[in-house]
């Protein structure tokens, strides 16, 4: 007998490079998907984009692997993970956060592991100068 916990785990769902969809895609378990969207993807699974993968919506998922393009925001419950050639244009937020060598990201980033919250800068006393940091200086260390 299957149980819905077992099926959730189990199923594997495939929607291939000639699949066309408007609106919002939900599915349990894991899914990959290689085709155009034009809507949201929500889910407590799994999420796999490939290639082809074009999604115009926002992503809100457990774990996500993206390739392709996307233009929107992805939320992520334990992990985004974004491979050489995607081309993202949006916020992301997750725990953990993997970006490779040659990803184009345009938009704001949040990985907050330890779901810590944003301490309050301390105000400036009247008549103290204001210190500003150095840039970080990009490169390999």
């Amino acid at each position: 007998m299957n149980t819905p916990a077992n099926n959730s785990n189990s199923s594997k769902n495939v929607l291939n490079s000639d699949v066309e969809l408007k609106g919002t895609l939900r599915f349990s378990g894991e899914l990959t998907f290689d085709g155009k969207l034009d809507g949201d993807i929500v889910s407590e699974g799994s999420l796999n984009l490939g290639d082809n993968a074009v999604v115009k919506g926002n992503i809100n998922v457990n774990t996500v692997v993206t390739r392709g393009k996307i233009n929107g925001n992805i939320t992520a419950k334990e992990k985004i993970d974004v491979k050489s050639k995607t081309e993202l244009f949006g916020d992301i937020r997750a725990p953990k956060l993997v970006i490779e060598e040659g990803v184009t990201f345009v938009g704001k980033s949040e990985v907050n592991p330890n779901k810590v919250a944003p301490a309050a800068p301390a105000p400036a006393t009247p008549g103290e100068p204001v210190k500003i940091a150095e840039p970080v200086k990009a490169g390999r260390f």
